[in-house]
């Protein structure tokens, strides 16, 4: 039976819908256009992919389902309504508190869609807003505008989905820190339950890395950049939203279950073309194309790639993803995982983070110190490749 490290099959599902209205300018997930693609094909391959996955393992309780793309909520409503039949067969046994998340593009959202999501369990709506300037909004490739994401909003609540989260981004072509404390103040005003805000990277095999080569994208300094950090960190915290995640704020009790499934490094099931899954210490990694993955799943399991992940590996990872967090990682949980004490792995590398400040140490837990938080990717760093052997 496949388990994860504790002896229970996973409890969250991530399944991925790879269709988009177009491509934004900065994006490298595995996502497509929408226009000509088989739509109906994908979401009966992904059936396919349930049924198999679970054939041989029967599914736990779960307690997070998130549906990530791409754009979700391309799909029209009677796709939208197979696609979530099919998840809610092959996936029957939801815990009562379940969070199942969907992640939608503003204007991509009409009533009757809502309607079909929240009919089939859809308890969460994450709408990527990025922004509140129409000309940033087409900047950076978005095809909706500010009125679009009113009237979302008002949609979903309209059919009762009131667990919301909009994205916001910062660190954008011609953004200013003017433009990102307007952008907070008006996301704020929303009075939602949960942001996530994320800084821009320039990816490869995007528009604005091509840009970024010919020295065509208007990018903040590194000052703003950090000022805009800053503004959105002690804006949330003024407003009553912890920051429970270096880029994520939620109200108390509203933090996304599911990504913390993630930052836990805990086991959870990867559905779909080019998805990831993480169970008993394996991760995979699913065919990538629309129509390699349709064919992939009439023969068996869609993996590109599969392997285990050494017990190393699994200690660097936890404490990466688990860094990410305002809770920290505890001496505890490292045990309970791997029956060996945190200060005994990683001695050398918690001893320097904390003498430069960058970590602070309470009671068992290691967590990110103020000037840490600023500075997460050099401490993630510092864990990568710790562990020559274990």
């Amino acid at each position: 039976m496949t388990t994860n490290t504790n002896g229970r099959p996973p409890e969250a599902v991530y399944i991925h819908i790879p269709f988009c209205t177009n491509k934004c300018f900065y994006c490298d997930f595995n996502s497509y256009v929408l226009k000509d693609q088989p739509v109906m094909d994908y979401l009966e391959a992904l059936d396919r992919e349930m049924e198999q996955t679970v054939k041989n393992t029967p599914p736990g309780v779960i307690k997070t389902i998130f549906v990530g793309g791409g754009t979700p909520t391309v799909l029209k409503p009677d796709e939208m309504a197979y696609f979530l039949k099919s998840v809610r067969t092959h996936f029957p046994n939801w815990d009562k508190d379940i969070e199942f998340s969907m992640e939608a593009n503003p204007g991509t959202t009409d009533i009757d869609k809502l309607t079909v999501m929240k009919e089939g369990g859809v308890n969460r709506v994450s709408f990527g807003v990025q922004a509140f300037q129409n000309e940033l909004l087409t900047g950076i490739g978005r095809i909706h505008n500010v009125d679009d994401v009113y009237r979302s909003l008002e949609n979903a609540r309209a059919v009762g989905l009131n667990n919301l989260s909009v994205d916001l981004m910062f660190g954008l072509p011609n953004q200013t820190v003017e433009m990102l404390g307007d952008s907070i103040r008006k996301a704020l005003e929303l009075d939602l339950p949960h942001y996530s805000i994320y800084s821009l990277k320039v990816e490869e095999n995007t528009l604005f890395h091509t840009l970024f080569n010919k020295n065509k994208l208007p990018l903040p300094n590194e000052e703003d950049e950090l000022q805009m950090y800053l503004l959105l960190m002690s804006s949330m915290k003024e407003a009553g939203y912890n920051q429970y995640e270096i880029s994520n704020f939620a109200k108390p009790g509203m933090e996304s279950r599911h990504n913390i499934t993630y930052w836990r490094n805990e086991d959870y099931y990867g559905l779909g073309a080019g998805a990831h899954g993480y169970v008993g210490r394996q991760r995979h990694i699913n065919v990538k194309g629309v129509n390699p993955y349709v064919e992939a799943t009439r023969k068996g399991l869609p993996r590109l790639d599969a392997y285990p992940i050494t017990e190393a590996e699994a200690m660097e990872d936890f404490m990466m993803v688990g860094l990410r967090m305002h809770e920290g990682v505890s001496n505890e949980a490292f045990q309970a995982q791997f029956g060996r004490s945190i200060e005994d792995v990683f001695a050398k590398s918690l001893h320097k983070m904390l003498h430069a400040g960058l970590l602070e140490h309470e009671e068992g837990t290691y967590r990110l110190s103020k000037q840490g938080i600023l500075f997460g990717n050099d401490v993630f760093a510092e864990f990568v490749g710790a562990l020559t052997e274990v």
